[in-house]
């Protein structure tokens, strides 16, 4: 399985192929990244079970965005039933929920490695938060422990990027499917900064238009109704866009020479 070294202007065109997938079927891309943000909404209040489930429920949610961006890229017009249909198929759910436990456990495991020798530090700071109401101390001391689990999140990341695809797919083995996806994302690692800046940068623009519109006297509540559904349309097209970014790697397809 070979996978296919890219330019770094690829980022960009993930991005616009990603826009112009989502455009294919606005509402049901729309109403899939809204149903994502509700689970990921329940889970945040539900700790620590809900993150838990969410975290393992990831590849799975991964491989049937890419399977129904696959049909729309066919012509295929999804309907409801079509959402679920990639996971019927035992051998495949039962991987992508093995995939999930995997990945819960690696992130456990760095959350230890990262916060455990900052404990002493932590709990001072803490201690010094609650009594002086002073949360400096305690964001001072997250800091080099959250930037030591970033930076090996990132390598995490990259070992799952592609995983769920490929072992959907392929049928290849978890650990086959990690290496795969970890050296095609070393191989593109200067596509993947530019799609990660441009999607930052998107996210950013539509923070910075929501200031400007609360500047000039909308009320806040309005603001904050009207950056939900703009939010949930912009990780719509982020969810779309993973599409072209796994067959331009892995299928050597139009979209690869589109991009050359």
């Amino acid at each position: 399985m070979q996978a296919v070294a890219l330019p770094a202007r690829a980022g960009l065109r993930w991005v616009y192929l990603g826009w112009t997938l989502f455009r294919s079927q606005p509402l049901a891309f729309f109403s899939w990244a809204m149903f994502i943000s509700l689970i990921l909404m329940i889970a945040s209040i539900t700790p620590p079970i809900g993150p838990i489930l969410f975290v393992a429920l990831m590849p799975a949610v991964t491989f049937m965005t890419l399977c129904a961006s696959r049909h729309a890229a066919f012509g295929e017009k999804m309907m409801l039933g079509m959402w679920f249909q990639p996971l019927q198929k035992k051998p495949v759910f039962k991987k992508l929920i093995a995939m999930g436990a995997f990945y819960v456990a690696i992130c456990i495991v760095m959350g230890l490695i990262a916060f455990m020798p900052f404990m002493s530090e932590l709990s001072e700071s803490v201690q010094t938060a609650t009594t002086t109401n002073d949360l400096l101390p305690l964001l001072e001391a997250v800091r080099t422990p959250m930037i030591i689990f970033g930076v090996m999140y990132v390598l995490l990341a990259a070992l799952f990027w592609y995983a769920p695809a490929l072992v959907g797919w392929y049928g290849i083995t978890l650990f086959q499917a990690l290496f795969f996806s970890g050296v095609a994302c070393w191989r593109n690692k200067w596509a993947f900064l530019v799609y990660g800046l441009c999607w930052a940068g998107v996210f950013i623009t539509i923070d910075l238009a929501m200031s400007l519109l609360a500047l000039i006297g909308l009320p806040d509540t309005l603001v904050a109704t009207l950056q939900i559904p703009v939010n949930i349309a912009a990780g719509s097209v982020l969810y779309c866009s993973f599409y072209p970014n796994y067959i331009s790697v892995f299928e050597a397809s139009d979209t690869a020479s589109m991009i050359n």
